[in-house]
């Protein structure tokens, strides 16, 4: 896949900068294929029997696959020269998100720090997952390593 934008680097990146993802709708084969890569089958996931006498009434996506649909989503939101996932700080699961949900991320710059002897730095995002009525399903906060501008 090509890139068609620049990447942003460490120093492009303002404080309380606010960035939002395209979006993406969850689907049925979005939760099996997740069961079955982490193989979680937790019948509150997969099974539509089970789940009528839930709560929820129905299925739920798995959180960590929510979160990973995110971590997806939130590549080109911004798109930065990304070293590493440095971690998740805190996240909170807030509300289940559904088959036909449509999620998207919204990533706000907290913090930076230099590191690296100025060839790379932290970035500390607060990141929330929001679902197509703008309730948010997740949040929290991660850090990444993102390269510094080369110096002359």
């Amino acid at each position: 896949m090509a890139i068609l934008q620049p990447f942003l680097h460490f120093e492009d990146l303002e404080l309380e900068a606010v960035y939002q993802s395209a979006a993406r709708t969850v689907t049925q084969g979005d939760i099996t294929t997740f069961a079955g890569f982490s193989g979680d089958f937790n019948p509150i996931h997969i099974d539509h029997e089970f789940c009528k006498e839930t709560p929820f009434r129905k299925p739920m996506a798995h959180g960590f696959g929510i979160f990973s649909i995110a971590s997806g989503l939130s590549i080109h939101s911004p798109l930065t020269k990304t070293v590493a996932l440095l971690g998740v700080r805190e996240w909170k699961f807030v509300t289940p998100v559904f088959i036909g949900d449509t999620v998207f991320v919204l990533s706000t710059v907290k913090e930076k720090h230099l590191r690296g002897v100025g060839k790379r730095g932290e970035i500390v995002w607060y990141r929330q997952i929001k679902n197509q009525d703008g309730k948010t399903v997740q949040e929290g906060i991660m850090m990444t390593m993102v390269e510094c501008r080369p110096r002359k």
